[in-house]
């Protein structure tokens, strides 16, 4: 019997219109500690929309959304980042002329105020929570090349590893298979399903076999800015209404 989790977040009755087209209308969304959750659904069905209003780059209309419990809509960005709510876009947004040593050095440096800044010191633990990063990631031989010169797989890796190091609570990752080769793909797979051990998950994926590897849990599929259903990987593939409004019949 699996173990009872406590909720880390909780959307409800959660809605943001733009130009008049309503993006998101999404009645309740629960997702529990060390969960992964893998959202699907068709292009404009507010997947992005929804990661958006999390992390608060957009605002919503009305609604609610509660991350342990307090209700970060409204917050500023920084503020939510501090709460411990992480962001990995689809695009990497590495800095190319830094080494991977150096972009992970940032990241460990942020969100921090000021006076936290100054203070900043290298030690032997913050070089030790570096290298153990970089291996987790797969790029512990590249900690001393440029950003730039890594491969597209490599540079997703180096970008969920400057989440992973902020150590947030929660891990928003958008599209992370997206032009990866199979070898890739499989290897950003098992990375992600790591990541539940400290944290809880949120994927957004169009890739179906990338999806089967990693959806252990609960997927929840979004059309048209609404929860359609949600639950296991192998029911949804099979329910009508997501092959018809998504998957089509070759899936």
């Amino acid at each position: 019997m699996r173990p009872v989790r406590e909720l880390i977040l909780k959307a409800q009755n959660l809605k943001v219109a733009f130009g008049g087209v309503q993006a998101l209308d999404l009645d309740l969304f629960k997702l529990e500690e060390n969960e992964l959750r893998v959202i699907i659904g068709p292009n404009g069905a507010g997947k992005s929309t929804f990661m958006d209003l999390i992390c608060g780059k957009t605002k919503a209309d009305s609604g609610k959304v509660l991350f342990k419990n307090q209700e970060i809509l409204g917050k500023k960005e920084v503020e939510i980042a501090q709460m411990g709510i992480g962001r990995k876009f689809q695009k990497p947004s590495v800095f190319s002329g830094l080494s991977v040593y150096d972009n992970l050095l940032l990241a460990y440096q942020m969100p921090k105020d000021v006076w936290s800044s100054i203070r900043f010191k290298i030690n032997s633990a913050v070089v030790d929570r570096i290298h153990a990063i970089a291996k987790k990631v797969g790029l512990e031989n590249f900690l001393e090349v440029e950003a730039g010169g890594l491969s597209h797989g490599q540079k997703q890796w180096l970008e969920i590893g400057i989440v992973v190091i902020q150590n947030p609570k929660l891990m928003l990752i958008d599209e992370p298979a997206a032009g990866m080769s199979d070898t890739e793909t499989a290897k950003t797979g098992d990375l992600i399903l790591s990541l539940t051990e400290e944290h809880s998950v949120i994927v957004i994926e169009h890739d179906m076999n990338f999806v089967e590897q990693i959806a252990i849990e609960k997927v929840s599929v979004l059309v048209r800015g609404k929860l359609l259903t949600e639950g296991p990987f192998k029911d949804i593939r099979a329910d009508e209404r997501v092959i018809n409004s998504y998957l089509g019949k070759a899936v």
